[in-house]
């Protein structure tokens, strides 16, 4: 009974009564505030950490390994690729594989049998017939005399076009006195002047190079007073507080700003001096690819027409070629889709 009475008394003075608040509990009651030593109970006062959604575990975000505040992960927002919309990296030769392919269905078309030899003849019948006309010394003529009026009708052309840019562009009396004429000859169609330039010019040479050159100046001037007349005014205002003297004021603001619609201007003329040629060349000639194919329409020689048409072309392709990469060139320092 002794013993038992001892371990009651050790049990109550160990631990408080039922109802009692402890000394610690106490003390942080009477000021309003709980002990620093005193860690919440677990589900009562603490936050439970936020969930991930289920659309960034679907999207198999990454977690970087480390932990935050509660021992919570950072969690990587998903990466989204970049969808690129640039047409891509430039092609080898890109420019040579339509013209390649046109060839190459030709050429199947005449093997199988589904074009008339007497309309279009096969590739090989137009390759051989050039082989004829060059081994004769007749193509290298005609050849060299068309290259020779399309380069002199091209100079006037480029020149006048140029010229009357600058001076329609540059200044208000010279947009007054030269656009108007120049938008009047551009309504009026360049192959309706060849009889009145057999008039005044005769029936030799010069009216050819004239005729020419007028279709060439058109698109030349048009695409230079444009790309002039876009130039920001700002960059004028610029020149104006610098005090740039109105030569440098040309060759600093103005041609690097002309310089792309002239270019463009200048293919368009490329393109117009051949394409008038071909007509110029049947009109009371001896000489020239126009000539050579006026001739073959009155013996019926489809096969030199189409070598009179693909020298045509090759020609064309090829003076584009060299204007493309003369832009190029000159254009390095601008960042477009082409380059």
């Amino acid at each position: 009974m002794t013993s038992r009475t001892s371990t009651e008394d050790r049990s109550t003075t160990a631990s408080p009564a039922a109802g009692t608040t402890p000394p610690s509990v106490s003390a942080a009651t009477a000021d309003g505030t709980a002990p620093a030593s005193a860690a919440p109970s677990a589900g009562v006062g603490t936050e439970p950490p936020p969930a991930v959604p289920a659309a960034a575990e679907a999207a198999g975000t990454e977690t970087s390994g480390g932990a935050g505040a509660g021992g919570r992960p950072f969690r990587r927002a998903p990466r989204t690729r970049r969808r690129a919309l640039a047409p891509g990296k430039r092609l080898p030769a890109s420019r040579l594989i339509g013209p390649v392919l046109f060839l190459a269905l030709w050429a199947v078309a005449s093997a199988a049998g589904q074009l008339d030899p007497g309309a279009i003849p096969a590739p090989w019948t137009v390759l051989r017939t050039t082989g004829d006309l060059w081994t004769g010394g007749t193509l290298p003529t005609d050849v060299l005399t068309s290259l020779e009026r399309a380069g002199y009708g091209f100079a006037f052309g480029l020149t006048a076009g140029v010229v009357l840019a600058l001076a329609s562009g540059l200044s208000r009396v010279g947009e007054a006195l030269i656009d108007g004429t120049v938008q009047l000859n551009r309504a009026i169609p360049t192959l309706g002047l060849i009889p009145l330039f057999i008039l005044w010019l005769g029936i030799g040479e010069t009216f050819k190079i004239a005729i020419i050159a007028i279709v060439v100046y058109i698109p030349i001037y048009l695409n230079l007073h444009s790309a002039l007349s876009g130039i920001d005014n700002r960059f004028v205002e610029l020149a104006e507080v610098q005090g740039l003297s109105r030569i440098r004021f040309i060759r600093q603001i103005v041609i690097p700003g002309a310089l792309p619609g002239f270019f463009v201007g200048l293919r368009l003329g490329v393109t117009g001096s051949w394409l008038s040629l071909v007509v110029l060349e049947q009109i009371n000639a001896t000489s020239g690819l126009g000539y050579m194919m006026f001739q073959a329409q009155n013996y019926g020689r489809t096969d030199i027409i189409l070598v009179g048409l693909l020298i045509y072309g090759i020609f064309g392709l090829v003076s584009d070629s060299a204007v493309r990469l003369v832009e190029r060139k000159v254009l390095s320092w601008r960042r477009t889709l082409s380059s």
